[in-house]
């Protein structure tokens, strides 16, 4: 018999979506946050902790896939609560490293594995089947639960950081993660079901594989590559460098919530515009707008400049999670929903990796970030130039 959770309605599974994503999603810029004050109290060099990072991209980025593919023949509910204790525990044994194999360890595959499970693969299909008219729109509100994360919670964290240590930071990720388990079993149905599901589509009948061999689905892969290698380079290492360019510890964790306050109205806008006219030009406005700042930024880094970069780069940086589901179902339809954006947003946090970890060395050999920003503004380029080759969504199907 299933089990029938104490409440139950599209705006509970949005809202669980939400608060998942939040804490998920919150919890990804701790180490970006304690990154210099970890690598000196160690006496470590960048790298060590970039090595981490780039460790938790893959292994994360693999369970996006599992989850997502998990989600889509079984309840979002048990991928996302396991998930969450698995994260939780990885995330709050972080306090106690002292080595860089523990970070390795850590949170590069234990935090990995939750972080991906726990992630947005299973929510956008729970949320997709509650609002199948309004994808958009409805997985833009969950989503921008990772921006709301990123201001509330690095605002929190920044302000334990410089009170108590970086080690309370992931003391309290990791029980805010466990306590919200209970939570998500109160409301959400164990069952496969979850809310409406699209009609049948002819492209439903293509595996994985067949679709993945398509032009539409690598020109996908190719954009999403070049976002993650930009976004993951920047969460990783905005904190350290607006500390190298003078400002203060708690100053600069807060530029990270700046940049969640920011990418909440960027992430609403393009499921917004999505909704009306298709997601290719609310992902080609966000690239567009991030070759001009890491131009600028490559000119200026006056405190001004590096507070303006955040903001911009910020309204940026979400854009592209929400578009994933309409571009995937414009093109694809949404049997395979889970897998499908499991799948890009796989590639998108194994090339955030090589974004983190490319930092770090760069910043090692060099002493800077000027020759990394380079780098990324030419991927926002090949990204913009990657956007317009896509094609329309159902008018162009059957030429994929």
């Amino acid at each position: 018999m299933t089990r029938k959770p104490l409440l139950s309605s599209p705006a509970v599974v949005l809202a669980a979506g939400f608060l998942v994503l939040f804490i998920s999603g919150g919890s990804r810029f701790a180490i970006g946050l304690t990154l210099k004050t970890v690598v000196e109290e160690f006496g470590w060099v960048r790298s060590d902790i970039g090595l981490a990072v780039a460790l938790f991209q893959i292994v994360s980025a693999v369970c996006l896939f599992v989850a997502g593919t998990m989600a889509d023949r079984t309840s979002p509910l048990v991928v996302l609560g396991g998930g969450l204790t698995v994260a939780g525990s990885g995330i709050g044994l972080m306090g106690f490293i002292s080595a860089p194999w523990h970070a390795l360890l850590l949170y590069g595959v234990l935090f990995a594995i939750g972080n991906g499970m726990a992630s947005l693969t299973p929510v956008v299909v729970m949320v997709t089947r509650a609002f199948p008219r309004r994808i958009g729109v409805a997985n833009a509100i969950a989503m921008s639960g990772m921006s709301v994360g990123q201001l509330v919670v690095v605002a929190a964290l920044a302000a334990l950081l410089v009170a108590i240590g970086w080690r309370s930071v992931f003391f309290w990720l990791g029980l805010a993660h466990l306590a919200l388990v209970p939570v998500l079993v109160a409301v959400l149905p164990r069952d496969h079901g979850g809310g409406p599901r699209a009609a049948a589509d002819p492209t439903s009948s293509r595996t994985i594989g067949e679709i993945a061999r398509t032009r539409q689905f690598a020109l996908l892969l190719g954009v999403y590559a070049m976002c993650g290698f930009d976004d993951f380079f920047v969460t990783t290492h905005l904190v350290a460098f607006a500390q190298d360019r003078g400002l203060n510890p708690f100053i600069a964790g807060n530029l990270l919530a700046l940049m969640g306050l920011a990418a909440l109205l960027g992430v609403i806008a393009a499921g917004a515009w999505s909704d009306r006219s298709g997601p290719r030009a609310p992902a080609a406005a966000s690239f567009a707008m991030r070759i001009v700042i890491f131009a600028l930024i490559m000119v200026n880094q006056s405190a001004t400049m590096v507070t303006l970069f955040a903001v911009v780069f910020g309204f940026t940086f979400l854009v592209t999670a929400p578009l994933t589901v309409p571009f995937v179902a414009e093109s694809f339809g949404t049997e395979k929903l889970g897998a499908l954006t499991g799948l890009i947003t796989m590639v998108h946090h194994i090339c955030g990796g090589l974004g983190a970890y490319l930092g770090a060395a760069l910043f090692d050999t060099s002493g800077g970030y000027d020759r990394a920003f380079l780098i990324m503004m030419a991927s926002s380029l090949i990204a913009l130039a990657l956007t317009f080759c896509l094609n329309r969504g159902h008018r162009q199907r059957r030429h994929t």
